[in-house]
């Protein structure tokens, strides 16, 4: 494996198995483009290694990941205007893809909370390994905004309409006991347990079959995603369209300030 030079996400290979580590816990791991990239860059380091067979992602200190960074600035433009279209299609979106292409199977092991695009990620896994204390979080309707990062067709695919658009709607945490209930988790054990079982579980499926792995995964993206990508950049369109409204800078605002906010539908 080559080098890399991260300094927001981890990666080590142990025994066929590529561990990267969301790597910002003073910030729960929330996301900057900077973030982003060098996740993306881990994944490929991954994927392009023929010595490593399957990928465990999970999060350093109390969580997987708190969601985008909103304290960055990085969904705005130079003039200071809401720009969520080019981090979405440059970044987020590419991310989303990248895992569920990739023909090695991916675990997502949650310590703590998944938000937003860190909800994302997970769900973009393969199998998900739920700690106890883990929660699942999609809160862009408090801010008046759409889903986005895949979270839409991923919601969907995993639990269909209904519990999707609860999820969506409601912008409630899912707790971990919940979240295997209605089937958004594959396990969920206790926080002690997490790495050991994610550790047993990846090296079960890497000392698997490579060629049926990619082959059950494209079949399954095709079962379950056939237009992923055309969904990914709908997404990322309406988004655009929420970004620009006042209610987005007023949730903004009420977020940053700690109060509830006051949408108007402008």
């Amino acid at each position: 494996m080559a080098s890399l030079e991260l300094e927001t996400v981890g990666l080590e290979v142990r025994e066929a198995v590529g561990w990267i580590t969301l790597n910002r816990p003073e910030a729960l791991n929330a996301w900057t483009a900077q973030f982003g990239r060098e996740l993306i860059a881990a994944l490929d380091s991954c994927a392009d290694d023929p010595e490593v067979r399957a990928i465990v992602i999970t999060g350093a200190g109390r969580a997987f990941s708190s969601g985008a960074d909103l304290k960055s600035g990085d969904v705005f433009d130079q003039n200071g205007k809401p720009d969520v279209l080019t981090p979405l299609r440059e970044i987020y979106n590419p991310l989303i893809m990248r895992v569920r292409e990739l023909p090695k199977p991916v675990v997502a092991a949650v310590n703590g909370v998944a938000a937003g695009i860190g909800c994302s990620l997970a769900l973009a896994a393969d199998l998900i390994v739920a700690a106890e204390s883990a929660y699942f979080l999609l809160t862009f309707a408090n801010i008046g905004l759409a889903l986005d990062g895949g979270a839409s067709p991923l919601l969907v695919g995993r639990l269909g309409y209904t519990r999707a658009c609860e999820i969506g709607l409601l912008a409630e945490r899912i707790p971990s006991a919940q979240a295997l209930d209605w089937g958004l988790v594959n396990r969920v054990v206790s926080d002690a347990d997490l790495l050991p079982t994610s550790t047993t579980l990846a090296a079960k499926l890497a000392s698997g079959a490579p060629g049926s792995y990619s082959a059950i995964k494209r079949t399954l993206n095709r079962s379950a995603w056939p237009d992923l990508a055309e969904l990914l950049d709908f997404e990322a369109v309406l988004q655009q369209q929420c970004a620009i409204s006042a209610d987005f800078m007023e949730g903004v605002a009420a977020f940053l300030q700690k109060r509830p906010a006051s949408f108007t539908g402008s």
